[in-house]
């Protein structure tokens, strides 16, 4: 992964868990952020976005921050891989935006 990719995605799921703190204020604000922190870790060590170009990279980013925030995170994530397959619009590589998914899901063992 590219370190303007890494950068990105730490800055954003850390951007993401200070949102989820302010959301749900019951929650331990320390927790939320390292379960994001973590969770960015693995992502950027196991290499799950690795093969993404800029764009799709800051797109599948985005949606990590949402999806990570849901309630029902598996099925946010598979939603999601299949939108990247159903509707490629927008996408320089729908079959790798695809693969980052799928490779989200291994990792975090979802």
């Amino acid at each position: 992964m590219s370190s303007s990719i890494a950068d990105e995605l730490f800055h954003r799921f850390g951007e993401t868990a200070l949102a989820v703190t302010k959301e749900r204020p019951q929650v331990d604000p320390a927790m939320v952020q390292d379960i994001f922190d973590e969770a960015a870790t693995m992502l950027h060590n196991g290499l799950a976005l690795d093969h993404l170009d800029d764009h799709d990279a800051d797109i599948v980013i985005s949606e990590l921050c949402v999806a990570l925030a849901e309630a029902d995170v598996t099925t946010a994530l598979l939603t999601r891989f299949y939108a990247a397959t159903d509707k490629t619009e927008g996408l320089h590589d729908p079959t790798g935006v695809a693969l980052a998914y799928e490779n989200v899901l291994r990792i975090l063992q979802l």
